[in-house]
């Protein structure tokens, strides 16, 4: 706490000549472009659209312009950059995998998705592999979105189990002005890394559709670490009315993937394939005193795994395979309305189904042509919940919220949240919050391989939060202060009722922190961001930086369009047990130009001062890599 209070105060501190400088700011209004003026909506803290400043927690909001500069087929590296308190694990060059060794770990404030206890939506439907109930994180490729809107801190309220530790919500793309628009992007680099999209947008009256297709592939800069992708999406929307509106969507993506092992035990033979689908139907209202929908959505995989062997231990080739299906299917209904002057109640109810079945399939050996069960099942949850909004005159908006979740196996739960919001002078906002996040126990802690526990309990935690912004004209920025405690946490212990190791609820999380970002434009031409996260936790857990900045900068006038960032980590903890810990500064740079109206050349080149790190343990990172290729628009 002494450290989290001495970095408040600096980083306040430091902040102060940026609050004079917003004076500065509003007396020049006459030179500022509007666009950076206008509050930022969001459909995630709410089910409804939301101007931002009335929520009483945070939500980063990563919109189309970024994604492009950052010139991905992934969202995870933008997100790792632009998102305090946000990291993400990688391994290589391009690919994340799943099983053994995988990357593409998501955490926020500690809390880590790849134990369920951070959420992924698109259009605000859960996604996560239904047995595992974890992110598949080759699945959120960048031609899927529009935007991306991150809420860091519990989300269980409105989303329930898995959002213990915040969401994020990939909104998917949609054509807005009347036009047929297809972009071509293509590109190739280091170690024969290829990475291709098109794109085809159309807005005819009163229908609208997108469908994109990729194709990535790497041979990754380790032997046996190549990586190969196909993915498609396609959405088409419905005005039916004025007030309403119909949407449908598909996203398919099918990978192959090979790990070659740390690199104290090199690994063959570790393969992956893997294909993940999603698919939703949305029907929509939208009037001046009420808003709502209702939405179905259905997500499915298919894993294949050959968990390799390591020759130098003297192993043999694995005798079987990994197989499972999973599912996942949710139904959800939600009504927001305005019932007097400055109020808006949003109720709503989810159902949701998922699990699958997954087994060994032996192929050699003395078990040949045999399969060995490991799981089959699947579990339901229902929920209702009620938001509440109420703006107290004109300098304070109160937000309260309770859900009641019911799971078929676990029980129920009841998941409250409340905040204040004070709109301060000059443009300023107080926020200060309380919320409860949980998640269930998934099907793998409780029936899969030792150490399976079936009696395992609901793990919760409470975030605490104040944070403070201002944005007007050309500047914004933001200080948030949080602690995070929790129980019940699950963890793998000696059993105590006999021999061996059990799943127990016997974990707790008691983390601290400080988030800062800032961003300015200094010309019409030129700007700069920055941010940075720290983070105190009693208990460490990998892939959790104790440290993360980001600073960059952004240059764009007539053809050219250039940025360069630099991201330092500190006190990355890349094992708990023996402790390990790295330490690197990463520089970056992207640049544009467009040469006819309706082609452009681009280049990015990725950790510049070809530092040696490692963010999974015994996977050593790329040295310096560059990508180069051109867009076509027509």
């Amino acid at each position: 706490m002494k450290n989290v209070t001495f970095i408040s105060c600096f980083m306040g501190l430091c902040l102060l000549p940026l609050a004079e400088k917003a004076q500065e700011v509003r007396q020049d209004s006459s030179a500022v472009d509007n666009h950076y003026m206008i509050e930022e909506v969001v459909v995630t803290g709410t089910r409804n659209k939301t101007d931002v400043r009335h929520l009483s927690q945070t939500v980063s909001v990563i919109d189309r312009r970024k994604i492009e500069q950052g010139m991905q087929p992934s969202l995870l590296p933008i997100l790792t950059e632009q998102v305090p308190g946000l990291f993400t694990t990688a391994r290589g060059v391009m690919g994340f995998g799943v099983s053994d060794g995988a990357a593409g770990g998501i955490s926020l404030r500690g809390l880590s998705g790849g134990n369920a206890r951070m959420m992924v939506l698109i259009d605000g439907h859960p996604q996560y592999a239904g047995i595992f109930r974890h992110p598949i994180s080759d699945a959120y490729q960048t031609l899927l979105a529009e935007r991306v809107e991150v809420l860091r801190g519990p989300a269980s309220m409105l989303y329930g189990s898995n959002a213990m530790g915040g969401v994020v919500n990939i909104v998917t793309r949609k054509m807005e002005e009347e036009a047929i628009r297809t972009v071509l992007h293509t590109g190739y680099g280091s170690y024969n890394t290829l990475e291709t999209e098109l794109t085809n947008s159309v807005r005819r009256g009163k229908f609208s559709s997108t469908v994109s297709g990729s194709y990535n592939r790497t041979d990754g800069h380790r032997t046996d670490m190549g990586f190969e992708q196909y993915g498609g999406y396609a959405k088409a929307g419905y005005q039916m009315t004025p007030n309403w509106q119909a949407r449908a969507d598909v996203n398919i993506t099918h990978f192959n993937a090979s790990y070659p092992g740390p690199v104290s035990a090199p690994l063959l033979e570790g393969d992956q394939r893997i294909t993940r689908g999603a698919a939703s139907l949305a029907v929509e209202n939208d009037y001046e005193r009420t808003s709502g929908g209702l939405s179905f959505f259905y997500n499915w995989g298919k894993h294949r795994i050959n968990d390799g062997y390591t020759p130098g231990a003297g192993e043999s080739p694995q005798e079987g395979r990994f197989h499972s299906h999973d599912d996942m299917m949710g139904v959800s209904l939600f009504q927001s309305a305005q019932l007097f002057k400055g109020n808006r109640v949003t109720a709503g109810a989810d159902w949701f189904r998922y699990g699958g079945k997954a087994w060994n399939k032996y192929i050699a050996g003395t078990n040949a042509g045999t399969r060995r069960e490991l799981v089959d099942k699947h579990e339901n949850e229902m929920a209702g919940y009620v938001d509440f909004r109420q703006h107290l005159g004109t300098g304070i908006t109160l937000n309260a919220g309770i859900r009641i979740d019911r799971h078929s196996r676990v029980g129920t739960e009841w998941i409250p949240q409340a905040g204040l919001s004070f709109h301060l002078p000059q443009a300023m906002e107080l926020k200060l919050s309380a919320a409860k996040g949980f998640r269930y126990p998934i099907l793998r802690e409780m029936y899969m391989f030792p150490p399976q526990n079936p009696d395992l309990k609901p793990e919760s935690m409470w975030n605490y939060e104040i944070a403070f912004s201002q944005r007007e004209g050309r500047l914004s920025y933001g200080v948030n202060l949080f602690y995070i405690n929790g129980k019940n946490l699950i963890m793998t212990l000696p059993n105590p009722n006999g021999s061996g190791r059990l799943n127990l609820n016997s974990g707790k999380i008691e983390n601290t922190g400080v988030e800062v970002q800032a961003a300015y434009r200094i010309t019409p031409t030129w700007s700069v961001d920055a941010n940075y996260s720290y983070l105190h936790m009693e208990n460490p857990v990998v892939a959790a930086p104790e440290h993360k900045l980001y600073a960059g900068t952004g240059f764009a006038q007539g053809r050219w369009n250039v940025s360069t960032g630099v991201q330092y980590i500190a006190g990355l903890y890349t094992s708990v047990a023996p402790v390990a810990t790295e330490y690197f500064t990463l520089w970056n740079i992207r640049a544009s130009f467009r040469a006819p109206r309706w082609a452009e050349i681009w280049a990015r080149g990725e950790n510049l001062l070809a530092q040696r790190y490692e963010i999974n343990a015994g996977y050593p990172m790329p040295r310096a890599t560059v990508m180069a290729g051109f867009n076509i628009r027509f």
